[in-house]
Protein backbone atom coordinates (compact mmCIF):
# COMPACT_ATOMS: atom_id res chain seq x y z
CA UNK A 1 0.00 0.00 0.00
CA UNK A 2 1.37 3.36 -1.03
CA UNK A 3 0.88 6.19 1.47
CA UNK A 4 0.46 9.81 0.30
CA UNK A 5 2.79 12.28 1.97
CA UNK A 6 4.03 15.84 1.64
CA UNK A 7 7.48 17.18 2.40
CA UNK A 8 9.25 20.49 2.82
CA UNK A 9 12.93 21.42 2.78
CA UNK A 10 14.38 23.60 5.53
CA UNK A 11 16.72 26.16 4.02
CA UNK A 12 19.31 28.58 5.28
CA UNK A 13 18.70 31.65 3.13
CA UNK A 14 21.81 33.79 2.96
CA UNK A 15 20.30 36.70 1.05
CA UNK A 16 16.50 37.22 0.90
CA UNK A 17 16.95 39.39 -2.21
CA UNK A 18 18.93 36.94 -4.32
CA UNK A 19 17.34 33.92 -2.54
CA UNK A 20 20.69 32.13 -2.32
CA UNK A 21 20.19 29.20 0.04
CA UNK A 22 21.56 25.92 1.39
CA UNK A 23 19.36 23.00 2.41
CA UNK A 24 19.73 22.16 6.11
CA UNK A 25 16.75 19.91 6.90
CA UNK A 26 13.69 17.96 5.73
CA UNK A 27 10.14 17.59 7.09
CA UNK A 28 7.83 14.74 6.02
CA UNK A 29 4.12 14.69 6.84
CA UNK A 30 1.31 12.21 6.14
CA UNK A 31 -2.10 13.02 7.52
CA UNK A 32 -3.38 9.61 6.48
CA UNK A 33 -0.64 7.72 8.35
CA UNK A 34 -0.41 10.06 11.34
CA UNK A 35 3.23 10.74 10.55
CA UNK A 36 5.32 13.87 11.04
CA UNK A 37 9.11 13.68 11.16
CA UNK A 38 11.76 16.35 10.85
CA UNK A 39 15.52 15.94 10.55
CA UNK A 40 18.03 18.79 10.48
CA UNK A 41 21.77 18.90 10.07
CA UNK A 42 23.90 20.55 12.73
CA UNK A 43 26.84 21.01 10.36
CA UNK A 44 27.45 24.53 9.10
CA UNK A 45 30.87 24.25 7.41
CA UNK A 46 29.29 24.37 3.94
CA UNK A 47 27.48 27.60 4.84
CA UNK A 48 30.69 29.31 5.95
CA UNK A 49 32.55 28.08 2.88
CA UNK A 50 29.91 29.29 0.44
CA UNK A 51 28.89 32.53 2.11
CA UNK A 52 30.42 33.88 5.30
CA UNK A 53 31.17 33.02 8.89
CA UNK A 54 28.10 32.38 11.05
CA UNK A 55 27.49 31.75 14.73
CA UNK A 56 27.88 27.96 14.74
CA UNK A 57 26.46 27.44 18.23
CA UNK A 58 23.44 29.54 17.43
CA UNK A 59 22.88 27.64 14.17
CA UNK A 60 23.03 24.27 15.95
CA UNK A 61 20.69 25.46 18.69
CA UNK A 62 18.18 26.74 16.14
CA UNK A 63 18.12 23.62 13.97
CA UNK A 64 17.91 21.37 17.05
CA UNK A 65 15.06 23.51 18.40
CA UNK A 66 13.10 23.26 15.13
CA UNK A 67 13.66 19.50 14.93
CA UNK A 68 12.74 18.89 18.59
CA UNK A 69 9.59 21.04 18.58
CA UNK A 70 8.19 19.67 15.33
CA UNK A 71 8.90 16.06 16.25
CA UNK A 72 7.13 16.69 19.57
CA UNK A 73 4.14 18.06 17.65
CA UNK A 74 4.24 14.94 15.48
CA UNK A 75 4.11 12.76 18.58
CA UNK A 76 1.15 14.75 19.94
CA UNK A 77 -0.67 14.60 16.62
CA UNK A 78 -0.23 10.83 16.47
CA UNK A 79 -1.73 10.39 19.94
CA UNK A 80 -4.71 12.61 19.09
CA UNK A 81 -5.86 11.00 15.84
CA UNK A 82 -7.89 11.58 13.78
CA UNK A 83 -6.20 14.67 12.41
CA UNK A 84 -8.29 17.71 11.78
CA UNK A 85 -9.67 17.71 8.21
CA UNK A 86 -7.57 19.58 5.70
CA UNK A 87 -4.50 19.73 7.94
CA UNK A 88 -1.53 20.45 5.65
CA UNK A 89 2.20 20.38 6.25
CA UNK A 90 2.38 24.18 5.93
CA UNK A 91 -0.02 24.60 8.86
CA UNK A 92 1.99 22.24 11.07
CA UNK A 93 5.40 23.74 10.26
CA UNK A 94 4.12 27.27 10.84
CA UNK A 95 3.41 26.39 14.48
CA UNK A 96 7.17 26.42 15.09
CA UNK A 97 8.58 28.41 12.15
CA UNK A 98 6.07 30.88 10.64
CA UNK A 99 6.88 31.89 7.05
CA UNK A 100 8.73 35.22 7.05
CA UNK A 101 11.99 36.76 5.84
CA UNK A 102 14.21 35.09 8.43
CA UNK A 103 17.40 33.29 7.44
CA UNK A 104 15.86 29.85 8.08
CA UNK A 105 12.73 29.00 6.09
CA UNK A 106 10.75 26.00 4.91
CA UNK A 107 10.24 25.61 1.17
CA UNK A 108 6.94 25.14 -0.63
CA UNK A 109 5.66 21.62 -0.11
CA UNK A 110 6.25 18.72 -2.45
CA UNK A 111 4.19 15.53 -2.53
CA UNK A 112 4.72 11.85 -3.16
CA UNK A 113 3.66 8.26 -2.41
CA UNK A 114 5.60 5.92 -0.15
CA UNK A 115 5.59 2.29 0.94
CA UNK A 116 7.79 3.16 3.93
CA UNK A 117 7.71 6.70 5.35
CA UNK A 118 10.80 6.20 7.54
CA UNK A 119 12.80 5.08 4.51
CA UNK A 120 11.41 7.95 2.45
CA UNK A 121 12.46 10.36 5.19
CA UNK A 122 16.03 9.05 5.06
CA UNK A 123 16.13 9.15 1.26
CA UNK A 124 14.87 12.74 1.11
CA UNK A 125 17.35 13.87 3.76
CA UNK A 126 20.22 12.21 1.91
CA UNK A 127 19.05 13.60 -1.44
CA UNK A 128 18.47 17.21 -0.43
CA UNK A 129 20.88 17.72 2.47
CA UNK A 130 23.59 15.11 2.99
CA UNK A 131 24.71 14.69 -0.60
CA UNK A 132 25.98 18.28 -0.60
CA UNK A 133 27.84 18.04 2.72
CA UNK A 134 31.55 18.77 2.60
CA UNK A 135 33.57 16.14 4.48
CA UNK A 136 36.02 17.17 7.18
CA UNK A 137 39.66 17.36 6.19
CA UNK A 138 40.56 15.16 9.16
CA UNK A 139 38.10 12.31 8.59
CA UNK A 140 37.06 10.08 5.72
CA UNK A 141 33.65 9.63 7.39
CA UNK A 142 32.29 11.89 10.10
CA UNK A 143 30.14 10.93 13.08
CA UNK A 144 26.89 11.54 11.18
CA UNK A 145 27.92 9.08 8.49
CA UNK A 146 28.55 6.45 11.17
CA UNK A 147 25.13 7.18 12.67
CA UNK A 148 23.48 6.46 9.33
CA UNK A 149 24.89 2.91 9.48
CA UNK A 150 23.00 2.37 12.74
CA UNK A 151 20.00 4.51 11.86
CA UNK A 152 18.82 2.40 8.93
CA UNK A 153 18.18 -0.85 10.87
CA UNK A 154 16.54 1.18 13.67
CA UNK A 155 14.25 2.85 11.14
CA UNK A 156 13.33 -0.54 9.63
CA UNK A 157 12.11 -1.66 13.03
CA UNK A 158 10.25 1.65 13.53
CA UNK A 159 11.96 2.38 16.85
CA UNK A 160 13.82 5.56 15.83
CA UNK A 161 11.03 7.82 17.23
CA UNK A 162 11.79 6.51 20.74
CA UNK A 163 15.18 8.22 20.65
CA UNK A 164 15.47 11.79 21.88
CA UNK A 165 18.11 14.32 22.80
CA UNK A 166 19.42 14.36 26.35
CA UNK A 167 21.84 16.77 27.99
CA UNK A 168 23.86 15.34 30.88
CA UNK A 169 24.92 17.93 33.44
CA UNK A 170 27.95 17.58 35.70
CA UNK A 171 29.30 20.21 38.12
CA UNK A 172 31.95 21.46 35.69
CA UNK A 173 30.71 20.25 32.31
CA UNK A 174 27.64 19.27 30.32
CA UNK A 175 27.12 17.55 27.00
CA UNK A 176 24.09 17.14 24.76
CA UNK A 177 23.62 13.65 23.32
CA UNK A 178 21.54 13.48 20.15
CA UNK A 179 20.25 9.92 20.60
CA UNK A 180 19.04 8.74 24.00
CA UNK A 181 16.36 6.57 25.61
CA UNK A 182 15.35 6.19 29.22
CA UNK A 183 14.53 2.83 30.79
CA UNK A 184 15.24 3.16 34.52
CA UNK A 185 18.49 4.89 33.54
CA UNK A 186 19.43 7.00 30.53
CA UNK A 187 20.94 5.04 27.64
CA UNK A 188 23.07 7.38 25.53
CA UNK A 189 23.95 6.28 21.99
CA UNK A 190 26.79 8.26 20.45
CA UNK A 191 28.27 7.60 16.98
CA UNK A 192 32.04 8.14 16.95
CA UNK A 193 33.98 7.93 13.71
CA UNK A 194 37.56 6.74 13.84
CA UNK A 195 37.71 6.55 10.06
CA UNK A 196 40.33 9.27 9.98
CA UNK A 197 43.10 10.32 7.63
CA UNK A 198 45.95 9.77 10.09
CA UNK A 199 46.60 7.79 13.26
CA UNK A 200 47.38 10.79 15.42
CA UNK A 201 43.91 12.20 14.89
CA UNK A 202 42.37 8.87 15.93
CA UNK A 203 44.22 8.95 19.27
CA UNK A 204 43.36 12.62 19.84
CA UNK A 205 39.68 11.90 19.36
CA UNK A 206 39.78 8.96 21.77
CA UNK A 207 41.47 11.15 24.38
CA UNK A 208 38.78 13.83 23.94
CA UNK A 209 36.13 11.22 24.71
CA UNK A 210 38.09 10.00 27.72
CA UNK A 211 38.18 13.55 29.08
CA UNK A 212 34.50 14.13 28.29
CA UNK A 213 33.39 10.93 30.00
CA UNK A 214 35.60 11.66 33.02
CA UNK A 215 33.92 15.04 33.46
CA UNK A 216 30.41 13.61 32.99
CA UNK A 217 31.12 10.90 35.55
CA UNK A 218 30.48 13.53 38.24
CA UNK A 219 26.88 13.93 37.07
CA UNK A 220 24.16 13.02 39.60
CA UNK A 221 22.21 11.35 36.77
CA UNK A 222 22.49 7.62 36.26
CA UNK A 223 23.39 6.75 32.66
CA UNK A 224 25.15 4.27 30.41
CA UNK A 225 27.15 5.41 27.40
CA UNK A 226 27.09 3.38 24.19
CA UNK A 227 29.77 4.39 21.68
CA UNK A 228 28.82 3.34 18.14
CA UNK A 229 32.27 2.97 16.64
CA UNK A 230 33.19 3.63 13.03
CA UNK A 231 36.40 1.77 12.22
CA UNK A 232 39.12 3.13 9.92
CA UNK A 233 38.86 1.85 6.36
CA UNK A 234 42.61 2.24 5.96
CA UNK A 235 44.03 -1.03 7.31
CA UNK A 236 47.32 0.70 8.10
CA UNK A 237 45.50 2.59 10.88
CA UNK A 238 44.25 -0.55 12.59
CA UNK A 239 46.91 -0.36 15.30
CA UNK A 240 45.90 3.21 16.07
CA UNK A 241 42.27 2.13 16.33
CA UNK A 242 43.22 -0.62 18.79
CA UNK A 243 45.09 1.95 20.88
CA UNK A 244 42.05 4.26 20.72
CA UNK A 245 39.85 1.51 22.14
CA UNK A 246 42.35 0.97 24.97
CA UNK A 247 42.03 4.68 25.76
CA UNK A 248 38.23 4.53 25.64
CA UNK A 249 38.24 1.57 28.02
CA UNK A 250 39.64 3.94 30.66
CA UNK A 251 36.42 5.98 30.66
CA UNK A 252 35.12 5.82 34.27
CA UNK A 253 31.44 5.45 33.32
CA UNK A 254 29.12 2.58 32.48
CA UNK A 255 29.86 1.94 28.85
CA UNK A 256 29.53 -0.38 25.91
CA UNK A 257 31.16 -0.29 22.48
CA UNK A 258 29.21 -1.31 19.38
CA UNK A 259 30.90 -1.90 15.99
CA UNK A 260 29.36 -1.11 12.62
CA UNK A 261 29.19 -4.84 11.89
CA UNK A 262 26.91 -5.17 14.93
CA UNK A 263 24.39 -2.53 13.77
CA UNK A 264 21.65 -5.06 12.94
CA UNK A 265 22.05 -6.92 16.22
CA UNK A 266 22.11 -3.61 18.08
CA UNK A 267 18.82 -2.53 16.45
CA UNK A 268 17.21 -5.90 17.19
CA UNK A 269 18.23 -5.74 20.85
CA UNK A 270 16.99 -2.16 21.14
CA UNK A 271 13.62 -3.14 19.65
CA UNK A 272 13.29 -6.00 22.15
CA UNK A 273 14.05 -3.64 25.04
CA UNK A 274 11.42 -1.19 23.78
CA UNK A 275 8.74 -3.87 23.46
CA UNK A 276 9.57 -5.32 26.88
CA UNK A 277 9.42 -1.84 28.42
CA UNK A 278 6.01 -1.16 26.82
CA UNK A 279 4.59 -4.47 28.07
CA UNK A 280 5.93 -3.86 31.56
CA UNK A 281 4.44 -0.35 31.52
Amino acid sequence: MRIPYSFSILRYVHDPVTQEFINVGVAVFSREAGFLRVECTTHYARITRMFTKIDGNRFRELTCYIEDKLNAIGHDLLSSLPFEPGLAIEHVLARVLPPDDSSVQFSHAGVGLSHDLEKTMTELFNRYVERYAIPSDASRRDDEEIWRVFKEPLAKRQVSPYLQQKRIFAPNYDYKFQHAWKNEIWHLYEPVSFDMVDGGTILEKANRWLGRATSLNDSPENFKLYLLLGEPQDKRLRTNFDKAQNILNKMPVKKEFVRESEAEAFAEEFEQEIRHHEKAG
